[in-house]
């Protein structure tokens, strides 16, 4: 049996092989837990201004963005903050390096197109992101860059390392710059008390812009995300196929577990 062959019933079989999709079932599972995420996220900017105050837990567990983890620092204990804003930080992480490993030349494309920051670098090539994506994994380890580095071959436990060193910083400083700034964040949270339902209206509207964006631009995340579920199907049928195709990629030596 050829490497090609055999890396379709590796991705049949759900082995994590690199620019194989496993089965769709299982691609569809970490789109889903992707989009959940996002969700999340929306919703906390939906209802930011009824529970930044109230609720600062929930808050950064819907969405850990600076400005929320800044708000809700000063409010809960050292054990809550890191522990509720590091377990939400890394969440999707792994979702998105997943998704680059297995549609890599996919997420570069879709990166080119979506990106105005990281799509000029990687046209101006793969080697130089490459040199870049491991400060870029530590301070800023967002959707793209999750994605970006597993297409461009970082490795998964270079990644992790990464990651979680990046993040544990990231919230440090933040606690740090909580108790620096204690006096004007509390003016600012006293500030948003004072005006929650106009404030409600507007992260309303914002949020509802934000949804309509996503859903009427075909190179939205979302869009993005659907293409890819749908493509899980035909890499599934690709997969039982024993006929050789001419364009296969990987082999079977280039898997998530050779690569640890």
């Amino acid at each position: 049996m050829n490497d090609e062959s055999t890396g379709h019933d590796d991705a049949a079989a759900g082995r994590f092989v690199r620019g194989r999709p496993p089965r769709k079932a299982i691609v569809r599972v970490v789109i889903g837990l992707v989009i959940l995420s996002q969700v999340s996220a929306l919703a906390a900017d939906l209802v930011v201004a009824g529970i930044v105050d109230k609720y600062p837990a929930l808050l950064i567990a819907l969405n850990p963005r600076n400005r929320n983890l800044i708000f809700a620092t000063n409010q809960l204990e050292a054990l809550t903050f890191y522990t509720v804003g590091f377990l939400r930080l890394v969440a999707s992480d792994p979702l998105y390096y997943l998704l680059g490993f297995w549609y890599g030349d996919r997420a570069i494309a879709w990166t080119e197109r979506r990106s105005r920051t990281y799509g000029p670098l990687i046209r101006d090539g793969e080697a130089f992101f490459r040199k870049a994506s491991y400060p870029l994994i530590f301070a800023a380890p967002n959707n793209i860059i999750c994605a970006l580095s597993a297409a461009t071959g970082v490795k998964l436990r270079t990644f992790i390392a990464l990651n979680i060193s990046g993040t544990v910083f990231r919230l440090v400083m933040v606690r740090q710059v909580g108790e620096v700034l204690e006096s004007p964040i509390d003016r600012v949270l006293d500030f948003i008390a004072a005006y929650r339902l106009p404030l409600l209206i507007v992260s309303a509207i914002a949020v509802a812009w934000t949804v309509f964006g996503e859903f009427r631009g075909n190179n939205s995340e979302l869009h993005m995300l659907g293409s890819l579920a749908d493509d899980a199907t035909k890499d599934t049928e690709a997969a039982t196929d024993t006929t050789p195709n001419s364009d296969a990629g990987a082999s079977t030596s280039d898997t998530a577990d050779g690569e640890n």
